[in-house]
């Protein structure tokens, strides 16, 4: 933090005894003038000084009238001075204060600063902020960094962030109400300007937060799922997510007190690393007293490992747990040793469901893998897709000509894939997916579902891998596919190569009221199978499930109502193997497991 030349003319006010002027003659420093309003800390520091800082003055004088003609002073320094005054909000304390203030920027020069050291407490911090932004001066708030022995030592660690204000003196520009706000978070990172005092307070409280939890996790383990944001110092924007796992169960040794793990990229979704309890596994697992594992966040730039390393180093040692050896050297784990890959191909918002991207990652065998995430809720993905690998000309020919001798003779023309698109569509990502593919088999002998005509509605299309899939390896089937959201559709087919077709089509419409708008129709359509493929947007239900309405009773009936009668060609053949009649299929009830009941009573 550069504050001008050795020349500057410098005023401390409510100097006490502190060593800090000394300090600052020391480096050359030495215009200063002390104050303070105790006879006796001044006589103190005049006999303590007279001889060696022969050119620093002290002076018993009230800083809230002080003596000074105007513009006497380059810098105002003030270390816990304001802390020490405004110690309520009491109404003399703040005429006060209020005078303490006017009289600083009375005796500062146009240019010069005030620069007051704070813990920052939340009054504090809005009293000076909303006086001197009111000024018209620039207001700047840095965190004041602690010395690297000082994170391992418990003796001298302070629960609270130390906070300097640096507040410059601009010339009044009559009618002007620009308030420029800033904070600086890291010692050598940038300034970030912040809209409103309200959002600089918000971001100090949250550095007052994360010190506070730096220093219990470094007194106890075990603090339960503990995790945090860590953030671009330049455009204030998450860069890494960190989780916090301690495993009192590992015997100590010198070797394994701590250690940071960095999920490679796109695979922050996996049970390993995405759940509390995976994430508890992979650190009783790797042999550590606590382990610390790092999310890198899609649209950050990272150069490798390496780098992250080197940007990590000094943040993760304030997360440390007691005990650690000084000097230790932390091991930084991963996956084969990589960052892995991410590319966002596409990111755009849908009026409906949020902003969203399509990115490529790469997964733990090396392929490829299309995704649709939401970010509302970052670490689900909403629909998923492997890549193919390049294939020659002739080998598109061969696979074309060995499909056709599987299918059935008749069977029409599968439809064109998206330009550009290099999807796997016979390959099915999502663990749900494949078990309602499989239920399918409850209908009749799977040998002979090829030759099945089937009538099937899709509710939810996402990425459209689920209808695909049918499409394509049942011959036979027709499908009809309900998605609220026309973002989607457009989403399925630019990047999941999904086509519509004579088989296959699309209504852009709420799958509960297009259901309800079917079973009111005097000749309902009748499906072999509904498949419901949806997903609940709050986030407060802790996991993916379809929203509660998709099983109230009501609804069920009507789904009821357009399931093939029982009396079908396909009751026949479920008798002969004593199976269900048509089928619903409901992936992923999660917090639903209540309604259970309402399926088996009201669907058969």
């Amino acid at each position: 933090m550069n504050i001008g030349g050795a020349s500057l003319k410098v005023l401390v006010i409510g100097c006490g005894n502190s060593e800090l002027s000394e300090q600052l003659y020391d480096v050359g420093y030495q215009d200063i003038v002390n104050i303070d309003i105790s006879e006796v800390v001044i006589k103190q520091m005049k006999e303590r000084n007279a001889n060696r800082r022969p050119q620093m003055s002290f002076l018993k004088m009230d800083m809230t009238q002080m003596e000074f003609p105007d513009a006497s002073f380059q810098v105002v320094l003030d270390k816990g001075t304001l802390d020490a005054v405004l110690t309520d909000e009491e109404e003399k304390t703040l005429q006060q204060v209020d005078r303490m203030l006017a009289e600083v920027g009375r005796v500062l020069q146009v240019g010069g600063r005030y620069l007051c050291i704070s813990l920052a407490q939340a009054h504090v911090l809005k009293k000076a902020v909303g006086h001197f932004s009111r000024e018209g001066w620039m207001v700047r708030v840095h965190q004041v960094a602690s010395s690297q022995d000082q994170v391992l030592e418990a003796e001298s660690r302070f629960p609270l962030p130390v906070f300097a204000f640096i507040m410059t003196k601009f010339r009044p520009i009559p009618g002007s109400a620009l308030q420029i706000l800033e904070l600086c978070a890291q010692e050598q990172g940038k300034p970030v300007r912040l809209e409103s005092a309200e959002r600089l307070a918000e971001a100090v409280r949250e550095r007052q937060q994360y010190a506070w939890l730096c220093s219990q996790l470094y007194r106890k383990a075990g603090l339960g799922s503990v995790s945090l944001d860590l953030c671009n110092g330049d455009t204030g924007e998450p860069r890494y997510t960190l989780h916090v796992v301690d495993s009192p169960t590992v015997k100590p040794s010198r070797d394994n007190h701590f250690a940071i793990f960095i999920i490679p990229q796109g695979r922050e979704t996996e049970w390993l690393f995405g759940m509390e309890e995976g994430r508890k596994q992979l650190a009783a697992s790797a042999g550590f007293r606590r382990l610390i594992t790092v999310a890198l966040h899609r649209g950050q730039q990272y150069e490798g490992m390496d780098s992250i390393q080197a940007e990590l180093s000094a943040r993760v040692m304030e997360l440390a747990p007691a005990g650690m050896p000084a000097q230790q050297q932390v091991p930084f784990l991963s996956v084969g040793g990589d960052i892995g890959v991410r590319t966002i191909q596409h990111q755009d918002c849908s009026p409906l469901s949020g902003d969203y991207v399509i990115e490529d990652v790469q997964g733990d065998d090396k392929c490829y893998f299309r995704r649709l995430i939401f970010l509302s809720n970052r670490n689900v993905v909403q629909s998923e897709a492997r890549l193919l690998k390049a294939v020659s000309h002739k080998a598109q020919k061969k696979r074309k000509k060995d499909r056709k001798k599987q299918w059935p003779a008749g069977t029409p023309e599968e439809p064109p894939a998206a330009q550009g698109q290099s999807i796997d569509k016979s390959y099915l990502c999502c663990e749900h997916h494949k078990a309602m593919i499989a239920g399918l088999a409850l209908l009749r002998n799977p040998e002979l579902l090829l030759e099945t005509p089937l009538a099937l509605l899709v509710v939810g299309l996402g990425g459209g891998s689920l209808p695909l899939f049918v499409h394509d390896h049942f011959p036979k089937s027709r499908i009809e596919a309900v998605e609220i959201d026309p973002s989607m559709l457009e989403v399925a087919t630019q990047w999941f190569g999904f086509s519509q077709s004579e088989r296959m089509k699309v209504h852009i419409a709420d799958g509960l009221d297009y259901i309800t708008s079917l079973a009111g129709r005097e000749a309902r359509p009748q499906y072999d199978v509904i498949m419901f493929d949806v997903d609940s947007k709050d986030p407060t239900l802790g996991m993916s499930c379809p929203p509660p309405a998709f099983v109230d009773q009501p609804f069920l009936q009507k789904v009821k109502s357009i399931l093939t009668p029982e009396d079908s060609m396909l009751r026949a053949e479920n008798r002969k193997r004593n199976g269900p009649g048509p089928l619903m299929l409901l992936p992923s009830l999660g917090g639903e497991l209540q309604h259970m009941d309402e399926l088996r009573n009201h669907m058969c």
